[in-house]
């Protein structure tokens, strides 16, 4: 059973920011004691959680940005999982 639902609007946790790093190359997630250097598709799902979308449009905009991928939503809601249970997002 999944913890995310798709009517849930999830939101970076307090003291969190997502940036792109350049030296990096890729999204990292500062928070006041480090950084977590993210893969490219935790970077495209995290652009897009902003306390205002829910997870079905987030869904819906990835699928719609990335077509033909298989079992998108369900590689999303995993990630959410992952991240809620990280606190990266709440």
């Amino acid at each position: 059973m999944s913890l995310i639902n798709r009517e849930q609007s999830p939101a970076l946790r307090q003291g969190f920011r997502l940036q792109w790093e350049p030296r990096q190359d890729c999204h990292v997630l500062l928070y006041p004691e480090g950084m977590i250097k993210l893969n490219a598709s935790a970077g495209q799902i995290l652009t897009l959680v902003d306390g205002q979308r829910n997870v079905a449009a987030i869904i819906e905009q990835l699928t719609a940005t990335f077509p033909g991928v298989p079992d998108i939503d369900e590689d999303v809601l995993t990630f959410l999982e992952v991240a809620h249970a990280q606190f990266w997002i709440e």
